[in-house]
């Protein structure tokens, strides 16, 4: 019982951070088409809340039973696919974190042109382009983490 409770947090987990990765992706991107600070400075400060609350929970519950699950079935931390998801989840750490840092300026950039009633600042147009750019690899690597989740290789 204790297995089932532990993979089903897990895959709960999993899903939370590729459902509000991906739909904090489309909804930046989307907002960012617009050009319009008021849309994009609401949008962005949904995603901030959305990131502080179902993607840092999540980030937090998956290396825990993570741990549990290979305690549980005897896998080795340090070996194999276990070992490739665990270094593929600090690459996602690597890019989220700045992720989350950029999306925080964004917000606070459209904010500031909104109140001003100013086109956005060109800082904010290049902030957008390296969170576009840091969001490939860490969406990346949270799909091959869930592949070797569910096919466990041999390496």
């Amino acid at each position: 019982m204790t297995y089932e409770i532990l993979l089903f947090l897990h895959v709960i987990g999993a899903t939370i951070l590729i459902g509000t990765g991906g739909g904090i992706a489309f909804f930046m991107v989307i907002s960012n088409l617009s050009n319009d600070p008021k849309l994009i400075a609401h949008v962005a400060g949904i995603v901030v809340l959305a990131d502080t609350v179902f993607t840092t929970s999540a980030a937090i519950i998956q290396p825990i039973t993570g741990f549990y699950l290979t305690r549980e079935v005897g896998w080795p931390l340090f070996e194999g696919w276990v070992a490739v998801s665990l270094a593929l989840y600090v690459v996602i750490g690597v890019f989220w974190l700045p992720v989350v840092w950029m999306q925080i300026q964004m917000r606070d950039l459209a904010i500031a042109a909104e109140k001003a009633g100013n086109p956005l600042p060109a800082r904010y147009h290049r902030l957008y382009r390296w969170w576009f750019a840091f969001g490939f690899p860490a969406f990346g690597a949270i799909l091959a983490i869930v592949w070797l989740m569910l096919t466990k290789p041999v390496f």
